[in-house]
Parts: C-alpha cells; sequence; structure tokens
C-alpha cells in the first residue's frame, strides 16, 4: 500500500498525520480479548474509557478517552489461541523493511506486514521473545492528541537493556540522526527513548554491573496516567481484576483476562 511519506496533509480542518512524523516511537496499544464485553466494563470502570466499533468487525473496538481513540480492544485470543497482553506498536515509515530488519537481527515476525487501512501492521517479537507491533501510514489519533489523552507511557522488562536499546534502535531508526528521528539517553541500568523531547519509552534491566538475569521474562509494559490511582485499584478489584502493586501513586493491575498493565499519578509524569 503506497503511503504518503509527508509529515500531513490538509483535510477541511482536520491534519491527517502519518507515521513519518514520528517514526520510532510508540504511537498504538492494543490489547487481546476473550471476553470483548467483560475487557470493556473492566477498562471502562478503572480508565473511564468509552467505546466505538472498528472497521476491522464484530470483534474489534476502539478506546475512546474523551471522544478520542486511545486504544485497540481485539476478543480474538480464544478464537485464534492468541496470549492476552497489552502491545505497543511503533511508527515506522516502512513497515516491511521494519519486518526484514527484525528477522536480519534475530527477531520474530508473528503477522504481517498486512494493510488495515490506512496503514500496514505487523506483529513482532524481539530476540529475546518481548513482542511488540509497528505501523505504517495514518495514524489513528494525531500523535500529540493521543499522548495527551492516552498519556500513555512504555517500559521494556529485559535481561539487557542496552543490548535491547542496539535490537531497537536499528529496527527503528534510533538515534540515526535523521531528521525527526527518536533521541537515546543510556543512564544506570536503562535507556530512555524521547520523540520531540518527551521521555516516550524506557528499557529496564538490572544492574550494568551484574550478568543478564535468566529469570526476567521480557516483555513491555503498558502505563497509563491517572488522576487517582486508588480509585483505579478499587475498581479493578470489583470488576474482576487483581492487584499485582500497589503504592499511593502507581500500581501495577491485571485485567479478568491476566492482562497486566500499569497505572501512575498524573503528578509523577
Amino acid at each position: 500500500m503506497a503511503v504518503n511519506h509527508g509529515t500531513t496533509h490538509s483535510s477541511g480542518a482536520t491534519d491527517v498525520v502519518f507515521t513519518r512524523s514520528v517514526f520510532g516511537a510508540p504511537c498504538w496499544v492494543s490489547l487481546t480479548s476473550r471476553d470483548l464485553d467483560a475487557t470493556q466494563d473492566f477498562y471502562g470502570a478503572v480508565l473511564g474509557w468509552q467505546w466505538r466499533k472498528a472497521r476491522l468487525g464484530d470483534r474489534f473496538r476502539t478506546a475512546l478517552a474523551d471522544g478520542v481513540p486511545v486504544a485497540g480492544i481485539a476478543g480474538v485470543a480464544a478464537v485464534w489461541q492468541m496470549v492476552v497482553a497489552w502491545t505497543p506498536y511503533f511508527a515506522v515509515t516502512n513497515a516491511d523493511e521494519a519486518a526484514a530488519r527484525v528477522r536480519e537481527r534475530g527477531g520474530t515476525v508473528a503477522v504481517g506486514p498486512i494493510s488495515f487501512p490506512p496503514g500496514r501492521a505487523a506483529l513482532l517479537a524481539d530476540r529475546d521473545g518481548a513482542p511488540f507491533g509497528i505501523w505504517q501510514g495514518k495514524l489513528v489519533t494525531e500523535w500529540e492528541a493521543w499522548r495527551q489523552a492516552a498519556s500513555t507511557f512504555i517500559t521494556l522488562h529485559t535481561r539487557d537493556a542496552f543490548d535491547a536499546a542496539i535490537f531497537y534502535g536499528e529496527v527503528l531508526d534510533w538515534a540515526s540522526g535523521l531528521p525527526g528521528c527518536c533521541e537515546v539517553e543510556y543512564t544506570e541500568g536503562r535507556v530512555l527513548l524521547r520523540s520531540r523531547g518527551d521521555i516516550v519509552a524506557r528499557i529496564q534491566s538490572g544492574s550494568v554491573d551484574m550478568p543478564p538475569d535468566p529469570s526476567v521474562r521480557p516483555h513491555w509494559q503498558v502505563h497509563f496516567a491517572v488522576d487517582d490511582v486508588g480509585p483505579c485499584v478499587r475498581a479493578a478489584k470489583k470488576h474482576g481484576g487483581s492487584v499485582l502493586e500497589e503504592g499511593e501513586h502507581e500500581a501495577v493491575l491485571l485485567d479478568p483476562d491476566s492482562a497486566q498493565f500499569r497505572v501512575t499519578s498524573r503528578r509523577l509524569r
């Protein structure tokens, strides 16, 4: 599918934004589910989301925060024997090239790239097995609006943060020197990813003085900013979820399908 590689073009009063404008940055998150109705009830109660049907069919929904599309839900886990999990998608200018880079560097291409008008997507895994997606084409929601409405932040928990940063950097053109590319900052035991000056992702592992921890199951964790963590925790328990970690300003929750995510007080962002 041909993609306009310009940053935006005008469509009436609305700018249509393409992945080239934020390439390398997370631009969407999606969730697989075994029970679409229960998933909608849970996240509606915990995060206040509303819902609309997606164009992909009856098993798909788009989550809205104050009317802004912020996430996709696919009720296909039981049908397709898929793992239930939140998955981040990164913006790319060419999904086929990005998928080829994943293969060349020891990662896995699980699905795609395939066309999902108005773009192309693929579901992948890095060389340590952490699943992630890529998206080429028109963004579902303009990036700044998505960031403001969803306040989404993602963290890769992995065995070797610096090795993972090299893999993703080569696949997604991080710190490539290309105009608009994401910037990478290396700190003690973790890597920070910046896009347009904002920290949008983090990769973390153990201390740099320690060998990679084989007990860590590499995965991306999705964070959502909320006004108050306490009510989210109580709503999660009431609607069939559970709590893995709980603090005053942050909590790790499981939805009824055991998909893990984190809620963080906006005051910490």
